[in-house]
């Protein structure tokens, strides 16, 4: 098997792995109990959260644990839509978003919020000409995501950041998933919240982190009983916080190596795609190297995913968590092009890729592309 979708799931680094198993075993309290195994518990998630905290240049009172950024994003965003809610209703966001970004926005639309979406410009970021024309002083929230998972564009986020400051009861949230561990992380500064999640830079699934900005006054997400902030009442995930902490330094200490090799991956794969006439690049030259996102006219993505697969061949055709059959919209908004978009499908690389790896992928794409291609 040619594992080629990294930007839906890492394998977890084996230091990671060992980091939560001798956690699980020498931390059996819990980290709420006053006795020595909960003080020995919640000294280990204090320390990982001050050493996440010390990663993204932020305080450890500002670090919330989630499941994964799924629930990061959604509580983000329907906790500052009730919060600003008496002050307006109206929400700007991006095409190019997670379906846990656009599926809340959806909910949230339903329920009387007014959503807008920025215009894309060719290079897949955002139109900040367009972005200062839709904001309004009923404006409460601005949904960006940093790196969208789809065609790797990464987003001007201080300029957005610097259009809101005008905007007193505007918010600012951005979807960091896709950009840890794949470029150095923008600052918090203008930020007001900032979603991550473990399992996209080599750490385990199941936990994330929502990083809010200190003195926004979010309502819970979860009631009752205490944990390490009162915004998400529950048992601590020790382990998992642990393991996050040491993912999230390997992948900002060791991310100048990693993306040097994945760049040299990246050009290999445009050289060698070129030579196809039928081949689009639908993923920006500025975009990040680990995500590539092309199209192959006339083919639609899902069946040239299905007809890799059956060569041993993992790749993605949108994101991992949106329903098939459908355009991707990300590649529509940059093409303008429906059925280049229907036809699009995602690379996305790793520094664990290897040369050999890269040569089988050409050789099952050229035979796909020869099957599926002929007249």
């Amino acid at each position: 098997m040619i594992y080629l979708d990294y930007s839906a799931n890492t394998p977890v680094d084996e230091a990671v792995l060992e980091r939560f198993c001798a956690v699980e075993r020498s931390c059996p309290g819990n980290a709420n109990s006053r006795h020595q195994a909960g003080a020995a518990a919640k000294a280990a998630i204090d320390e990982a959260t001050q050493s996440i905290a010390r990663s993204l240049h932020v305080q450890p009172a500002e670090i919330i644990y989630t499941s994964g950024a799924s629930e990061a994003n959604n509580f983000a965003l329907k906790s500052i839509a009730r919060l600003e809610r008496h002050h307006g209703k109206h929400i700007i966001s991006t095409p190019l978003e997670h379906s846990s970004v656009s599926g809340t926005l959806t909910a949230l639309q339903e329920q009387g919020y007014e959503i807008d979406l920025v215009d894309i410009k060719q290079d897949g970021t955002v139109d900040l000409a367009h972005l200062r024309e839709l904001l309004r002083p009923d404006t409460i929230l601005v949904a960006v995501t940093a790196v969208d998972s789809e065609l790797g564009v990464v987003q001007p986020v201080a300029e957005i950041a610097a259009l809101l400051k005008d905007y007193p009861h505007c918010h600012l949230h951005v979807d960091a998933t896709q950009a840890v561990g794949k470029l150095p992380l923008p600052s918090f500064e203008g930020i007001d919240t900032l979603s991550l999640t473990a399992h996209k830079f080599y750490g385990l699934n199941g936990i994330g982190v929502l990083v809010k900005r200190r003195g926004l006054a979010l309502e819970p997400l979860i009631h009752g009983g205490e944990s390490t902030t009162i915004y998400r009442s529950g048992t601590p995930t020790v382990a998992l916080a642990c393991s996050l902490a040491l993912a999230l330094d390997k992948a900002m200490t060791e991310l100048p190596e990693r993306v040097e090799r994945v760049r040299s991956l990246n050009a290999r794969l445009r050289t060698e795609l070129a030579n196809y006439p039928n081949v689009r690049i639908n993923s920006p030259e500025a975009a990040v190297p680990q995500i590539l996102n092309l199209s192959v006219k006339d083919v639609k993505g899902t069946v040239f995913q299905r007809e890799l697969d059956a060569h041993g061949v993992c790749v993605s055709v949108k994101s991992a968590c949106s329903s098939d059959g459908l355009p991707s919209r990300a590649v529509f908004a940059v093409s303008r092009d429906r059925r280049n978009a229907l036809s699009s499908w995602r690379i996305s690389l790793s520094h664990r890729t290897t040369d050999e790896e890269i040569t089988g992928f050409l050789q099952a794409f050229d035979a796909c592309y020869r099957t599926l291609t002929q007249p």
